[in-house]
């Protein structure tokens, strides 16, 4: 009896993990692709989900935060908050489980993020709230490239008069980006193609155009299927990177 019950453990493990990377992969293709109709009844269906591990949950609350950003980028305000209420009971538990205490701050303080997307006026009182969560995320893991993003994300953004610095926001996705590397988390990571779409939009922007064109190239040689950049972003650049 007893040996049953750990076969059957060890079935349902290796079932969660077949599970998993067939949700990574689809949130990849889904990303390269710009199909977020797809993106959303990925979500949806992780969501209903019965009986989801912890990791899972991370995993999932990573992809529904993709999605608000979506939403938010489209302005559509409504969608954006009915999953900003799904992910938060989802980060909820990860709390009440003490789990990976970085991970769920990172990702509370991200939502904030999205909050003063859908209203700029929301800094004023968000803003210090969510450098304060994430430097308390990097102090508990320094090495968690979610945080480092977002450190980079708020120092893009931020008035340079309150310490605002692209330059600064190049440094901490540069070290996400070292970090991804060496971990070896590259495969199907549409976190990792995000953050090298942001590496070379930042160069850019501080007018060091062979590094953004060295960026966008990298991301093509990854991914020469990444339809955002390969059809507009890229040849946009292009235009002006010419002239």
């Amino acid at each position: 009896m007893e040996r049953k019950k750990y076969i059957l453990i060890i079935i349902m493990i290796f079932s969660n993990m077949i599970s998993y990377a067939d949700y990574h992969k689809r949130i990849y293709k889904a990303f390269i692709s710009g199909n977020m109709i797809e993106w959303e009844k990925i979500i949806m269906k992780m969501e209903k989900k019965r009986h989801k591990s912890l990791d899972f949950k991370i995993e999932l609350i990573n992809y529904q935060i993709g999605y608000i950003g979506y939403c938010v980028g489209e302005k559509r305000y409504k969608e954006a908050r009915k999953y900003i209420k799904i992910a938060e009971k989802n980060i909820e538990i990860l709390e009440s489980n003490n789990y990976k205490a970085s991970k769920s701050i990172t990702y509370r303080a991200s939502i904030n993020g999205l909050r003063i997307g859908m209203n700029n006026f929301m800094a004023l009182f968000l803003g210090p709230q969510i450098l304060k969560d994430t430097k308390d995320a990097l102090d508990k893991d320094p090495e968690n490239t979610d945080a480092l993003i977002l450190m980079g994300n708020s120092k893009f953004y931020m008035a340079k008069v309150l310490g605002g610095s692209v330059q600064a926001a190049i440094e901490y996705y540069s070290t996400a980006e070292k970090i991804m590397v060496r971990n070896k988390n590259l495969k199907h990571n549409w976190n990792y193609l995000s953050l090298l779409s942001l590496i070379a939009h930042a160069y850019e922007k501080v007018e060091k155009l062979d590094m953004a064109d060295k960026y966008y190239k990298k991301i093509l040689t990854l991914e020469p299927d990444y339809m955002w950049i390969k059809n507009d972003i890229y040849p946009k650049f292009l235009k002006q990177y010419e002239k």
